[in-house]
């Protein structure tokens, strides 16, 4: 699995409107100024968050984006699909090796570990929501069942 630009930047453009909730709408062009984004690619992402029903958009002088939905109810798997339209490229779906081989006729048996490895994928990403980013790092990597970061700053392996 590979994360998108699409993908990570709708995550930071949400998790910006979720931090400042409070503060009312934000334009697309502001939200790419302060995280350091390009803006026309804000926009476009923006637009997909709001035709997903992620974001709403205000028309006017104090307008701007905002949260559609709480941060409890929105998922970073709602983000990923709303910015990029799938969180796992089935590659033998997208790009068969071959028409017949790659065909749901015919007997794959790699095809059901590719589906058991989306449906992990889009379970965990289920799983963590909009609102659990909020916290610092440390707190994150706790509640998604990651162990905490050495005081060197060096990520621990993960052991599975």
């Amino acid at each position: 699995m590979r994360i998108t630009t699409l993908a990570e930047y709708g995550v930071i453009c949400v998790l910006h409107l979720a931090r400042r909730s409070t503060e009312g709408p934000i334009t697309g062009r502001e939200i790419a100024e302060l995280e350091r984004l390009p803006g026309d690619y804000v926009e476009q992402i923006l637009l997909r968050l709001r035709r997903a029903g992620i974001v709403r958009s205000t028309r006017g002088a104090r307008g701007g984006y905002a949260l559609a939905r709480q941060a409890t109810d929105i998922s970073i798997r709602d983000v990923i699909e709303a910015s990029e339209t799938t969180t796992f490229d089935l590659h033998c779906v997208t790009h068969p090796v071959g028409e017949e081989r790659c065909s749901s006729s015919h007997n794959c048996s790699i095809r059901p570990v590719w589906m058991l490895l989306q449906r992990r994928i889009d379970d965990v990403l289920s799983a963590v929501c909009l609102a659990d980013l909020l916290a610092e790092e440390g707190e994150v990597r706790s509640r998604v069942g990651l162990p905490a970061m050495p005081e060197s700053g060096r990520a621990l392996p993960v052991l599975g």
